[in-house]
């Protein structure tokens, strides 16, 4: 059994959890709010999410996986499949099914009267599906990065807050800005330890076209922008200026950076900054869902 919850990658479920919450608390603040509404996204959320994982871990097995000597606790895949824990079709099998439970999550959605997250679903299963599988592939053409930023943060956030008011606003896309830019830089400095693999495979994602050198300036400025993005937030209508308390997660991500900085080049240094950014983005959200949940209450 242990196998099967290894190949699930179970604890990255945090970079999705943590959005939902966010734009449920977001349409908390404005007096929209349904626990059952909430208990199927994060159901829904999840399930693509641990689907998007094992996807990777299936086309990664024939890719990048068997060559890389430098893995650590946060990349280089499960290693399942590798290990011969798990086969290849099985994490495969597994895949469809959390997919299947993706999709039965939005038609439950969708009967109690969320018309358009059938739409939005869809619009998650293709990028769960794009990023790992051919033809498209997006993580082996710099557009993973790009497609992470958007699924795990605005996108997540805005229908998070639609399901729960059945409103569609710019603030509710706007919020997940900084988890954003968070969860792109976790996907950032775990492509550090995978770079000459992922160059050898023929993986070219952004930090190996950057190269090492100039991605840990982007990493930095990747983190750097979550939080300048907390702090425009405070200045948008509509968008209680509490949130500027998620600031106080800043000094781990600060830490994060420094480390990332000095020890770009050695994999098992580099484990701490993993470490540290996946702590900032639980911690970061949780205080921008706080402030929002507090908002109802406390105007500020």
């Amino acid at each position: 059994m242990n196998r099967y919850i290894k190949a699930l990658r179970a604890p990255f479920l945090a970079g999705s959890i943590v959005p939902v919450l966010i734009g449920g608390c977001l349409s908390f603040s404005r007096g929209y709010f349904s626990f059952y509404f909430l208990c199927i996204t994060l159901v829904g959320i999840a399930s693509l999410h641990l689907a998007s994982n094992l996807l990777n871990d299936y086309f990664d097995a024939r890719g990048s996986d068997p060559i890389n000597l430098r893995v650590t606790p946060f990349s280089g895949g499960s290693r399942v499949i590798q290990d011969g824990e798990v086969k290849a079709e099985t994490v495969l099998m597994m895949s469809i099914i959390c997919l299947a439970v993706t999709l039965l999550s939005a038609v439950l959605l969708t009967i109690g009267g969320r018309w358009l997250v059938f739409p939005l679903g869809i619009l998650g299963l293709f990028a769960g599906w794009s990023y790992s599988a051919p033809p498209l592939q997006l993580m082996s053409r710099g557009w993973g990065e790009i497609l992470i930023f958007f699924a795990f943060g605005p996108l997540i956030t805005l229908g998070a807050y639609y399901i729960h008011s059945g409103q569609i606003t710019p603030e509710a896309f706007a919020i997940g800005f900084p988890q954003g830019f968070l969860i792109t830089g976790v996907i950032w400095i775990n492509q550090f330890p995978d770079y000459e693999a992922d160059r050898e495979a023929g993986k070219k994602n952004l930090v190996v076209k950057a190269g090492l050198g100039v991605s840990r300036y982007l990493y930095c400025l990747i983190m750097l922008l979550s939080f300048v993005s907390v702090i425009v937030l405070a200045f948008i209508e509509g968008i209680p200026k509490l949130v500027l308390a998620a600031l106080l997660s800043f000094p781990p991500a600060l830490k994060a950076m420094r480390i990332a900085w000095r020890e770009y080049l050695l994999h098992e240094a580099l484990i701490p900054a993993q470490a540290l950014t996946i702590q900032v983005v639980i911690a970061q959200g949780l205080l921008l869902s706080l402030c929002l949940f507090l908002s109802r209450f406390i105007h500020v």
